[in-house]
């Protein structure tokens, strides 16, 4: 598997032992830490070979290094990365002794064995996947990655632009013919899917310098751009400018053209043979197991689908007893199907569909980001350097009431973490969840998350990386529901776009299992979201297209949140008078992201700690 997909591959199932925590004595200390420091030299030492292969991994994270180059996503790529992965784990537990290591580094050493263990484990069902959907298929994410982390400084840069666009060509070939594979073994996408690509693709294949289309594509645009750029900068002049623009627009029609008429071609050729009423993956053949293995990966836990299923509908049920109170609250006259009616329809709970109107949705979320920002240090210890902005998805990729998002920032904090929405729609963006859905994207939300494991210092590189389901979502909602407790949420119908938000993550857990492992249609699961949740309508029917072809991912939200309250809680009952909110935050955020089972030991022994004081 290659290094851009581990980063996308979700949850690492690793098992630290509660022994951990009592460290060797202090005339061993020396010999611990040095042992520490050769593991964590040799981590540093393979992570950077692995790196070898993900040039795109290393532009994701500020680095120019092999900045000319695309991804090889071949299966058979994939398969020597896999392979490398295994003889490294071997060499781990043949020259390294786990317990004369420091915790901290046991948590390394296991980590980077479950990383392994969990590519495996999902390499075993590559024919079940789906390489192309509407939410982030590669033939969106590399155009993506082109124009959004690919940064033009120098004149070298902007050769590797155009290098690159030859490589983006060359990895969507690879990835199609994955996806006819994995297509022809019955794992295909619904008909909606390729309903809503065709155009996708189009757009990034129309408009000059293609010919068809309104206006500049996208790519050339921003290629126009970054060589403007340099002119700009008096890096290069304009004979030189010229010259770029005649490369890029040559790459662009040589190959960057052929290869996205062939996925349209494809995608055409497909949609009358794909699904037109959509379910889950469960009708697939392997399925079951398959969305088995997704919940295990999504979830780090050993949940089943029926348990996770069960948990959705209680947590639904309590979650309608807080609406009800608030519903209350207003003065609302009516039942709470009836106050769901209102809150979804009426236009005063709206933005004007107008670039006005998504102005002040840009402008809203950015002040909430800036009440957060006020209030953090309070609550936490350690704060991200890398700066975070709001900013609307590029129209490209914009999908009507699709989900709001977080995109990183780099190390060095030179580029900032980005919260991004879909705005085409304003009908799907409805005013009371602008306040929650920012300080879930945004802080203390995903970019809390991930800039500060970016810019730790103190473990080995790949742990700063690491992309863990039920972690990192489950902070995105315990995030939401903390932002409560200090001050958030004044507006009554702004808390009722919290509880919106949060039992939207447990309807999910009920239609997730519903679509993936009852044989629920999309109908069906679009009908118990409506009768259960004020959400818009747009966004409903978006979502459930996400869960459909995303099985399992959705079901880490909750399950992660449950986790990291309970953790509270247990830590608040322990320590009474000693538990410090900062330190608890600091725990859970403060050592990158880790599965549910390792989270609990960190938290125990933190618990510990506190106690010895």
């Amino acid at each position: 598997m290659n290094m851009l997909a581990l980063f996308m591959a979700g949850t690492l199932l690793a098992a630290t032992p509660m022994a951990a925590a009592a460290q060797s004595t202090a005339s061993a200390a020396p010999a611990v830490d040095a042992e520490t420091a050769r593991l964590n030299a040799w981590l540093n030492a393979k992570y950077e070979a692995q790196m070898a292969a993900s040039p795109m991994a290393r532009s994701y994270a500020g680095e120019k290094k092999d900045y000319d180059k695309i991804d090889d996503l071949s299966e058979a790529a994939a398969a020597l990365q896999l392979e490398r992965m295994r003889l490294e784990v071997e060499e781990l537990k043949a020259n390294f002794d786990r317990a004369k290591l420091t915790q901290d580094a046991q948590l390394s050493y296991d980590l980077w064995i479950y990383q392994y263990e969990e590519a495996a484990a999902l390499a075993k069902f590559r024919r079940n996947a789906y390489v192309f959907e509407q939410m982030y298929g590669p033939h969106t994410r590399m155009p993506q990655f082109l124009m959004q982390v690919h940064r033009v400084d120098e004149p070298s840069d902007m050769d590797a632009y155009v290098a690159r666009i030859g490589g983006i060509a060359r990895a969507l070939s690879q990835q199609l013919e994955i996806a006819k594979r994995n297509a022809a073994a019955g794992s295909r996408v619904p008909r909606f899917s390729y309903e809503m690509m065709i155009p996708q693709a189009k757009a990034l294949s129309s408009g000059a310098p293609f010919g068809g289309g309104e206006g500049d594509n996208a790519v050339w645009k921003d290629a126009n751009a970054k060589i403007d750029g340099l002119v700009k900068a008096g890096k290069i002049d304009a004979a030189r400018a010229d010259a770029y623009r005649a490369a890029a627009k040559t790459a662009l029609i040589e190959q960057w053209k052929p290869v996205y008429d062939q996925l349209i071609a494809w995608f055409e050729a497909e949609l009358p043979l794909a699904d037109a009423v959509a379910t889950g993956v469960g009708k697939n053949p392997g399925g079951k197991a398959y969305y088995d293995m997704m919940l295990r990966s999504s979830t780090t836990t050993g949940l089943t689908a029926e348990q996770i299923h069960r948990i959705g509908l209680d947590e639904v049920a309590r979650i309608k007893g807080e609406m009800e109170a608030i519903k209350q609250k207003v003065g609302f006259k009516g039942s709470l199907q009836d106050f769901f009616k209102f809150v979804r329809e009426d236009a005063q709970f709206y933005y004007p569909d107008t670039d006005a109107g998504r102005q002040q949705y840009l402008d809203d979320a950015t002040r909430y980001v800036a009440f957060m920002k006020e209030r953090l240090p309070r609550y936490f210890g350690i704060l991200p350097k890398a700066d975070i902005v709001v900013k609307r998805v590029e129209p490209y990729r914009e999908i009507p009431g699709a989900a709001q998002h977080y995109y990183f920032s780099t190390p060095d904090g030179s580029r900032p973490g980005v919260f991004y929405s879909h705005l085409s729609d304003m009908r799907a963006v409805p005013k009371p969840q602008v306040e929650v859905i920012t300080y879930h994207e945004a802080l203390p939300g995903h970019h809390m998350n991930f800039a500060i494991s970016r810019e730790l210092t103190d473990i080995p590189e790949f742990r700063k990386y690491l992309y863990i389901n039920a972690f990192q979502e489950g902070w995105g909602l315990y995030s939401e529901k903390f932002a409560k407790e200090i001050g958030a949420y004044q507006d009554p119908y702004s808390d009722f776009g919290r509880l919106t938000t949060e039992i939207w993550r447990a309807i999910r857990l009920v239609v997730d299992t519903g679509l993936h492992s009852k044989g629920w249609t999309e109908d069906q699961a679009v009908r118990y979201f409506t009768d259960n949740s004020p959400a818009a309508i747009g966004q409903i029917r978006s979502e459930v297209k996400r869960y459909i072809i995303m099985p399992g991912q959705a079901t880490g939200y909750k399950i992660g949140m449950i986790q990291m309250e309970k953790l509270r809680r247990k830590a608040e009952a322990a320590l009474g008078g000693k538990f410090d909110i900062r330190g608890y935050h600091d725990t859970i955020i403060g050592r990158a992201q880790m599965p549910l089972d390792v989270l609990e030991q960190q938290v125990d022994i933190w618990i510990a700690k506190q106690k010895a004081r």
